[in-house]
C-alpha cells in the first residue's frame, strides 16, 4: 500500500512538472499507433526575426537547421518560449505517454494527447486487451532529443521532436507467459513526435498531435 502511495505521488509530481515545463513555459512488440492514416504506426519588440534566443549555444545543438525558422517564429509570437525547457518537458511527456500507453491508462492519455491521437491509442489498447496481451515495457534511456521541425500557422504552433531511445519490451499473455520480447535486451527506437499548442490560449499545455518513426 505504501508503494502504491509513493508511485501515485511520483506520477502527480511528473504531471505537475510537465504542466510547468512543457505547457507553461514553454516495442515495441505493439508499435505506437499512427493517427490520421495507416503508416508502417512567439511578439518581441525591436528584435529581428533572425536573432536566436539568448541561449544561443544550447539552441544550436538542440534545433536542426530545418526547424530554425519555425522556432524563431514561435519565439517571436511567444517570448516566454524556451527551447531548452521545452525539450526537457517533451522528454518528460515522452516517458509519461509511453508508460500510460503501455499500462492502458486512457485517462492519462486523454489530457496528454489530442483527440485523434488519443483515439488511435484507445483503439490499440482495445486490440491488445482483446488479444489478452499485456505490455511489460520499460524506457531504459532517452539517448537524444532534438527539435527536427517547427511551424507557426496563425496562432497554432507545432514542434516536432525526434527521440532516440532504448526500450526493453516484453509482451505477456493472460497467464503471464512471455509472448515476445526481452527485458534484458533493450531495443533502439527512433520516434518522431509532434506537439501542438494554440499560442496565447487559455490552455497552456502542449499536446501530442502526431506520432511517427524516424
Amino acid at each position: 500500500m505504501f508503494l502504491v502511495v509513493i508511485l501515485a505521488m511520483v506520477a502527480g509530481f511528473m504531471a505537475l512538472q510537465l504542466y510547468r515545463v512543457l505547457g507553461k513555459r514553454t516495442g515495441h512488440e505493439q508499435p505506437l499507433p499512427r493517427p490520421a492514416e495507416e503508416r508502417a504506426p512567439l511578439t518581441v519588440v525591436q528584435r529581428p526575426v533572425e536573432a536566436l534566443p539568448d541561449t544561443r549555444e544550447p539552441v544550436g545543438r538542440a534545433v536542426e537547421p530545418k526547424a530554425e525558422t519555425g522556432v524563431r517564429a514561435i519565439i517571436a509570437a511567444d517570448p516566454s518560449f524556451d527551447v531548452a525547457r521545452f525539450l526537457e518537458g517533451s522528454q518528460a511527456a515522452y516517458r509519461m505517454i509511453l508508460e500510460a500507453f503501455w499500462k492502458g491508462d486512457e485517462e492519462q492519455l486523454a489530457w496528454l494527447a489530442e483527440d485523434e491521437v488519443r483515439d488511435a491509442f484507445t483503439q490499440a489498447i482495445l486490440a491488445r486487451t482483446e488479444a489478452g496481451h499485456v505490455l511489460d515495457n520499460r524506457l531504459v534511456a532517452i539517448e537524444r532529443a532534438v527539435i527536427s521541425d517547427a511551424s507557426l500557422e496563425g496562432k497554432l504552433a507545432r514542434i516536432t521532436v525526434r527521440f532516440d531511445a532504448a526500450i526493453a519490451a516484453v509482451t505477456r499473455d493472460a497467464d503471464n507467459n512471455v509472448v515476445a520480447g526481452s527485458m534484458t535486451d533493450a531495443v533502439e527506437t527512433h520516434d518522431v513526435w509532434t506537439f501542438a499548442r494554440t499560442l496565447k490560449s487559455k490552455d497552456p499545455n502542449w499536446k501530442l498531435a502526431d506520432t511517427d518513426e524516424a
